[in-house]
C-alpha cells in the first residue's frame, strides 16, 4: 500500500505536553494513520503494517506529536481488532468509527490518509462517541467458537442436502435399501457403505454417498465440540443469564457477544436496548399515538431477544398474562413481541454488566 505522507513544519509541531487526536483508517497489510490537534490542525500522516512491530510504530509516531489519550480507528471488529486491543493495552481509548459520510467523501474524495483524518476528525466533533469492544476476553473467545460453530452447521446442511440429492437418483435397490431410515441411522449406514472403485453408475453413487455421510459426521462432531466450549464459557463467565427463564447457551453467547468484553462502555441498560435495537421509535401522526419496530442495531442480539420472548411465549404464564392483556388494550402481535423484547433487556443487562466487569482490586489495609 501506497501512501503519501504529510509532516508538518517544525514551526507547527505542537509541544509534546498538547493532546492530539489519532485516526486510523484499517487494511488487511497495512493501517493509515493521522495525528489532529484538539484544534483541527492536521499533524501528519503514515502507513504502518499491521504487525506487532508496525503497532509500536504506530504508537511511538503518534506520542511523537503529543500526548495521546484518545483514537478513532475504522473495522474495530475487523482489520483493525489487533490494533485496538495493542491500544487498549497502552492506556489509549479506542472510539469505534464507520465509514465517513458519502456527502463528505463525495465533497473531498477517497483516500486511506483522507479516512484516516475523518476518523480523527469524527472523535474531535463528538460525532462518534462508541467505544470499541475490546475483543480481548472471555466473549471473543465465544465469539470465535461461534463463528466456527455456524461455519459447521452451514457445511452440513450443505453436505446433507448433497446426499438426499444423490440418494434420489441412486439405482432402486439401493435407494430401498436406505429407506425409511431416521437422519442419524442414514448417516451412519451410508458412512458403512463398502469402498469400491467407481467403474459405473451404481459405484459412483455408493462411494459418494460412504464420503459425503463420513463429511456429515465429521461436521457433527465438531458442532458439538464448538457447542460444549461455548456451554462451557457462559456457565464460567456468566452462569446467571442460564439460570433465566428462556434463555440458553446460544441466545446466552449472542447476547454477550453483542455487548462485548467491556460492557461498561455501554452506559446503561437503555443504551444495550438500542445496541440490540429493541428501543422504542416514535411512529406518532396526528391523533395517533405509537412506537414501532426498530430495523437498526445488532440482528444476532435481536434474534437472541426475539427467540427468548417467543419460548417465555409458549412455556411462561406470566408473559402469556402479559400477551393477553396488551391485546385486549389494542397492541398488535408486533409491538408486544417489540414490547417484551425491551424488557428482556432490561433484565440481562444488569447480569452481563456484573458478570463481565472486572472485579474491584482488593482493599491494603493501613
Amino acid at each position: 500500500m501506497t501512501v503519501a505522507t504529510a509532516e508538518p513544519a517544525a514551526s507547527d509541531v505542537p509541544p509534546q505536553d498538547e493532546e492530539i487526536i489519532l485516526g486510523v483508517d484499517t487494511h488487511t497489510g497495512a493501517h493509515v494513520a493521522a495525528v489532529i490537534t484538539v484544534l483541527g490542525v492536521l499533524l501528519g500522516t503514515r502507513a504502518f503494517a499491521a504487525t506487532a512491530r508496525g503497532y509500536a510504530e504506530l504508537l511511538d509516531w503518534s506520542r511523537s506529536h503529543g500526548r495521546l489519550h484518545r483514537a478513532g480507528v475504522e473495522g474495530t471488529s475487523s482489520h483493525g481488532t489487533a490494533l485496538t486491543r495493542y491500544l487498549r493495552r497502552h492506556q489509549v481509548r479506542v472510539i469505534e468509527v464507520n465509514r465517513p459520510d458519502r456527502a463528505t467523501r463525495r465533497q473531498r474524495g477517497k483516500t486511506d490518509a483522507i479516512d484516516a483524518e475523518n476518523a480523527a476528525r469524527a472523535v474531535l466533533s463528538g460525532r462518534t462517541t462508541a467505544v470499541a469492544k475490546s475483543g480481548d476476553g472471555s466473549v471473543e473467545m465465544l465469539r470465535i467458537f461461534k463463528i466456527a460453530k455456524e461455519s459447521a452447521i452451514k457445511a452440513r446442511t450443505q453436505a446433507i442436502n448433497q446426499l438426499r440429492a444423490i440418494l434420489v437418483r441412486a439405482d432402486p435397490q439401493l435407494r430401498e435399501s436406505l429407506t425409511g431410515l431416521g437422519p442419524a441411522t442414514l448417516m451412519r449406514r451410508c458412512a458403512d457403505l463398502p469402498e469400491s472403485e467407481a467403474d459405473d453408475i451404481h459405484t459412483a453413487a455408493t462411494c459418494v454417498l460412504r464420503t459425503l455421510a463420513r463429511r456429515i459426521l465429521t461436521l457433527t462432531e465438531e458442532i458439538r465440540s464448538h457447542q460444549r466450549r461455548m456451554t462451557a464459557i457462559v456457565a464460567d463467565c456468566a452462569p446467571g443469564l442460564l439460570e433465566r427463564h428462556g434463555i440458553g447457551p446460544d441466545t446466552a453467547a449472542a447476547l454477550l457477544i453483542a455487548a462485548g468484553d467491556n460492557p461498561d462502555r455501554l452506559t446503561s441498560e437503555a443504551a444495550f436496548a438500542a445496541l440490540c435495537g429493541v428501543n422504542p421509535i416514535e411512529a406518532s401522526s396526528g391523533k395517533t399515538t405509537r412506537h414501532r419496530l426498530n430495523r437498526g442495531g445488532d440482528r444476532r442480539g435481536n434474534s437472541a431477544l426475539y427467540i427468548i420472548v417467543l419460548t417465555r411465549l409458549s412455556r411462561d404464564q406470566r408473559t402469556r398474562n402479559y400477551a393477553e392483556r396488551r391485546t385486549t388494550e389494542g397492541k398488535s402481535k408486533k409491538e408486544i413481541i417489540r414490547c417484551l423484547k425491551r424488557y428482556v433487556a432490561r433484565e440481562v443487562f444488569p447480569i452481563i454488566a456484573a458478570a463481565l466487569s472486572p472485579a474491584p482490586p482488593p482493599s491494603t489495609a493501613a
